[in-house]
């Protein structure tokens, strides 16, 4: 059995092709509608999945062109991250044959793919437990930044969240570690080249750099509708971070940051030292933001792709505290009134302090003249 899967997004294309393949299904992909319609020509498939939001053509015009155009009654399976609830009933109007809603799991597809088609006949693949690998409703690229992370990085974890929430792609910037991070990278990529990508520094640049280099290669792919960045260390969780992405996901925020603010419940652990000199920077970042945000510094942040070309463009002038100079660049471009609508601040469930961390006491006292230099240069 045949089966043509359309989507402009490559990270989800891949996963439903190697999954049905696995399922014993022949699979030819296309990353736009007008190539799907090319390939479907040729191809004749028995099946078509199609994604109703792309660009040049959407799924519900590739529809018509199938049931109208070509008078086909192929069966035709939707599988888009759009809930409206009207776009669905145009689809079945037009006579798609089923609606998958996105996230939806692997499994999931492969047996509504197999009520309409049938099983076939295919490999026995032995199946793991805890092992449902999900497609996400949009596609995320994350950046994460190291720096001699050799002893620190947790290849399982990464390697795991990256297998399970499929539309996810990991950008780990070596910021010309003199340990064997390099190496570790390579390592963790190997059988996850598709979902995991490494961008070398030679020289080391700062953490500022490092982010902004990785934001700005991930946002020549367009396939990414939000671009991201998280600690080497997970001090953030990362079903937390995924909580950031559900919330600019269903808004109209521009960031959403994580906040290492304790609330109920929530698991945060900090030294008393630390979180003392913390909360007087963050008292002094709130004055010059003019803003009220308790927590710029935290290392989990997501964005919509938009704002990336504006925000990231040009250089950052400090090594650390480039999240503030985000925040001043963003209230400069659409004005501090507009600014504090598209940002979110949101409390992290879970946070722990890493050991070993970069930024040192002596650190901590220059990031007062850093700030100065900040509130110097943007206002």
């Amino acid at each position: 059995m045949k089966i043509l899967a359309i989507d402009d997004q490559q990270l989800i294309l891949i996963s439903v092709e190697k999954r049905l393949t696995e399922e014993g299904f022949q699979v030819k992909t296309a990353s736009s509608g007008q190539l799907g319609m090319d390939q479907y020509d040729t191809y004749q498939p028995d099946l078509v999945i199609v994604d109703i939001n792309m660009p040049d053509m959407s799924g519900l015009e590739v529809v018509k062109h199938i049931r109208i155009h070509r008078k086909s009654k192929t069966p035709i399976l939707v599988m888009s991250g759009n809930t409206n609830e009207n776009i669905i009933g145009d689809g079945f109007e037009l006579g798609i044959d089923d609606y998958m809603k996105k996230p939806v799991s692997l499994d999931e597809v492969v047996a509504r793919v197999t009520r309409i088609l049938g099983p076939t006949a295919k490999p026995e693949v032995v199946k793991k437990g805890n092992n449902t690998q999900m497609l996400q409703k949009y596609c995320v690229g994350v950046v994460i930044p190291c720096y001699n992370e050799e002893d620190r990085l947790s290849s399982t974890e990464f390697q795991d969240f990256a297998h399970k929430n499929l539309g996810y792609h990991l950008c780990f910037v070596n910021d010309g570690s003199t340990d064997g991070t390099l190496e570790v990278l390579e390592q963790l990529r190997k059988g996850n080249e598709d979902t995991i990508s490494i961008y070398n520094c030679e020289k080391n640049g700062g953490k500022a750099e490092a982010v902004r280099q990785g934001v700005l290669h991930l946002s020549q792919d367009s396939q990414f509708d939000y671009i991201g960045y998280l600690d080497a260390d997970l001090s953030t969780d990362f079903r937390d971070f995924d909580e950031l992405v559900q919330t600019i996901e269903n808004s109209e925020f521009k960031i959403v940051s994580g906040s290492r603010i304790s609330r109920m419940g929530a698991d945060i652990t900090k030294e008393s030292a630390r979180k003392i000199i913390s909360m007087t920077i963050n008292l002094i970042i709130q004055k010059i933001l003019g803003m009220p945000f308790k927590d710029t510094q935290c290392g989990a942040k997501i964005m919509d792709r938009e704002i990336v070309s504006n925000m990231f463009n040009k250089k950052f002038i400090t090594r650390w505290l480039f999240d503030v100079e985000v925040f001043m660049r963003m209230r400069k471009f659409y004005g501090k009134e507009n600014v504090q609508q598209l940002i979110c601040e949101q409390p992290l469930k879970r946070w722990i302090h890493a050991d070993g961390s970069k930024l040192s006491m002596k650190d901590s006292v220059k990031i007062v003249g850093q700030l100065a230099q900040i509130a110097m240069h943007y206002n």
